[in-house]
């Protein structure tokens, strides 16, 4: 290095240290302001979570314990460091009107951190979804909050295990939905087809008797948080029990089984219902679950028999399938796709 740029550089400390003449004793007050700041954060952290085993509560503690030492910490040093701002009224004020400025983002993020606080659309633990990310809320911050995200390409909602950090100005300017407040449970539906040859009415007994069991119980908790949540929002739900409903499709009578699950026991509840309708049908010879499939109807042989036309009657001219049987061979033929 030239000798030239140390001198100047020389020049430009000792002129540096000449502008303020505390310069010395401000540094050390200083680093005398975050050492007790830290200290005293670290000493009441500590007896807390030596009195209360509660790791809820530590997390807490932890947070508010930060962002007061952090604020406290900026009003000291500017006391210390800017004589202009010995009234705190002003240095607030010269703050937030830079903040706002400059720094649009931040604020932003700040004013959601004190509107989650404040109104509390969500807590930790809450499971929302906002701005098309679906997750549970692990970690709430000034300026942000983690969720770990559920669903995408993991099938239920279930974790997918990748955290996301969602700023939290989308509160304020984004639809956001809560799985876990108001109504804490949520309406599932689960198809199920049995061919249009089955016996339906006794396929929904059976499917009504399993719903009922798998998630029977279920209503009688929801009537009471139903009637907890009608104290705040404006609620309406007639039927919390299980219901099938009967349906005329294409390929078959789809049943639908609609019935009440919690938001991270959809998976578990459908399984288990799925289970014991595959064990039901099996031991019933006269129900068939329906899937894709390609028939051709001999209307002649299995229609009704009031509908079916008369063998003596002319034949009517008909679309002939390199399918067709010969002469004398069964009544259908199936062809499976």
């Amino acid at each position: 290095m030239k000798p030239g740029i140390i001198e100047e550089i020389t020049a430009w400390a000792e002129s540096l240290v000449a502008a303020a003449p505390n310069f010395h004793a401000r540094f050390l007050l200083t680093l005398l302001i975050i050492a007790l700041l830290w200290l005293l954060r670290h000493l009441v952290v500590t007896a807390v979570e030596r009195l209360d085993p509660n790791p809820t509560h530590h997390y807490h503690l932890r947070k508010l314990s930060a962002y007061g030492a952090t604020l406290l910490g900026f009003l000291l040093l500017g006391l210390v460091w800017f004589e202009q701002f010995r009234s705190i009224s002003t240095f607030l004020g010269l703050l937030s009107a830079g903040l706002a400025i400059a720094l649009k983002d931040l604020v932003l993020g700040f004013a959601g951190w004190m509107f989650i606080l404040v109104r509390k659309p969500f807590e930790l633990g809450d499971r929302i979804e906002i701005g098309g990310l679906r997750g549970d809320v692990i970690d709430i911050r000034l300026f942000k909050f983690t969720l770990m995200e559920v669903g995408n390409w993991v099938a239920a909602e279930q974790s997918t295990g990748r955290v996301i950090h969602v700023p939290n100005g989308q509160v304020l300017s984004g639809v956001m939905m809560n799985y876990s407040r108001g109504f804490a449970y949520l309406w599932h539906e689960l198809p199920i087809m049995v061919t249009f040859e089955s016996d339906w009415r006794q396929a929904k007994e059976i499917l009504t008797e399993i719903v009922n069991d798998k998630a029977g119980h279920l209503a009688e908790e929801a009537a009471r948080e139903l009637k907890r949540a009608s104290r705040r929002y404006l609620l309406h739900y007639r039927q919390l029990t299980p219901i099938v409903y009967t349906k005329i499709a294409d390929s078959g009578v789809l049943l639908t089984l609609r019935f009440l699950s919690p938001p991270r026991g959809r998976r578990s509840l459908e399984q288990a219902i799925c289970e014991a309708i595959l064990d039901r049908f099996h031991e019933c010879p006269r129900i068939d679950l329906a899937y894709p499939t390609q028939r051709f109807y001999e209307h002649v042989r299995e229609g009704k028999p009031e509908l079916r036309m008369s063998e003596e009657a002319p034949a009517q001219p008909r679309m002939v399938s390199a399918l067709d049987e010969p002469a004398g061979s069964g009544p259908t033929a199936d062809s499976k796709s």
